[in-house]
């Protein structure tokens, strides 16, 4: 976990959702390659060649702009529209078949929403979104997912986490962005103003409660 900036009033965690609330590897990898075998399929090219097209891509991207660019952006470059591939979303993901309850996670949010408001945001849309928090039994602690579908762009920007602040009626300075990919989740909130903190996945969520009440932990 790296912490690069811990505001001196939070009030809300904005937290993405994906390798960040669970550590799945199957299931992270099925979610960025079952879009993939879409595109394949509605172009009639085989799966490895669109994984290589995709790869490719995004490779280069990082390259020559030293950042990391989403799935949904990379697949609008390759003609396919926000609005289709949050459909295949929809319709193709199913984090049941690989999430399950996480006891632990349930009780770490528990505490930290009694004091703060929880929300998410994430560049799946909001229906796979929620189907995944039900999967792991965390949903009445987050009543609010700010998803692709939501503001139709992909982190990094600025519109989701700016609905994020204002749905929980939170400055950018009282907030504090969670995820385990800095160039997509961390940078642009830290710039906004907001705390942020890197994490390599739920394993460091478990930590947040001693993090943020250290004293009461210790008693």
């Amino acid at each position: 976990m790296t912490v690069y900036h811990m505001p001196e009033q939070v009030r809300t965690l904005i937290f993405d959702i994906d390798s960040t609330l669970y550590t799945n590897q199957a299931y992270a990898e099925e979610q960025v390659d079952v879009q993939i075998r879409q595109y394949a399929a509605e172009k009639g090219i085989s799966a490895d060649e669109a994984r290589n097209l995709i790869r490719t891509y995004r490779e280069n991207w990082k390259r020559d702009r030293g950042t990391c660019i989403s799935l949904g952006n990379t697949l609008q470059a390759f003609g396919v529209p926000i609005s289709v591939s949050i459909e295949w979303r929809k319709n193709l993901l199913e984090p049941a078949c690989f999430l399950s309850p996480d006891i632990r996670l349930q009780k770490t949010l528990s505490l930290l929403s009694a004091s703060f408001s929880l929300i998410c945001v994430t560049n799946n849309p909001v229906l796979p979104a929620r189907k995944t928090l039900a999967a792991l039994g965390i949903e009445s602690f987050i009543p609010h997912i700010i998803g692709l579908d939501t503001c139709g762009v992909s982190k990094p920007a600025r519109e989701p986490f700016e609905l994020a602040c204002s749905l929980t009626n939170s400055a950018p300075q009282q907030c504090i962005a969670v995820g385990d990919r800095y160039d997509l989740d961390v940078a642009l909130p830290l710039s906004m103003g907001m705390g942020g903190i890197l994490v390599e996945g739920v394993s460091d969520v478990y930590q947040f409660p001693s993090l943020f009440f250290p004293k009461v932990i210790s008693d």
